[in-house]
C-alpha cells in the first residue's frame, strides 16, 4: 500500500499552515499493524516532513507533537495508512 496518495499529499497543508489553530485538523492516520505505534499528520511539507501527533506506545505521557518523516515511515517496512481515517481535528485524537 502507498503510504501517501497524490490525493493525501495534496489535501495536507503546508509545514505551520494550522500552527495555534485550536481547531487544527489530523488528516491521515498511519499505525503499525504488529505494535501500538500510531501517527497522525496534519501538515507537509510536500516532500518528505510531516507535522502531527505521534503515540509509539510507550506509555502515558511519552506521546507528542512533533515532526516525523514519510522515509522513516516507508523504511519499516510494514506501516500502513489507516484507509478508513475521517480527517478530523488534532485535538480529538490526542485526548
Amino acid at each position: 500500500m502507498k503510504l501517501l496518495t497524490k490525493a493525501i499529499r495534496e489535501s495536507l497543508p503546508a509545514l505551520y499552515a494550522q500552527d495555534g489553530d485550536p481547531k487544527a485538523k489530523a488528516f491521515v492516520k498511519f499505525f503499525d499493524p504488529f505494535g501500538p505505534a500510531t501517527w497522525w499528520a496534519s501538515e507537509f511539507d510536500g516532500e518528505d516532513t510531516f507535522f502531527g501527533y505521534a503515540d509509539l506506545g510507550l506509555g502515558p505521557g511519552c506521546a507528542e507533537l512533533g515532526y516525523f518523516s514519510l522515509s522513516e515511515l516507508e523504511s519499516v517496512g510494514r506501516i500502513e495508512r489507516d484507509i478508513h481515517f475521517t480527517p478530523c481535528l488534532l485535538s480529538e485524537v490526542m485526548s
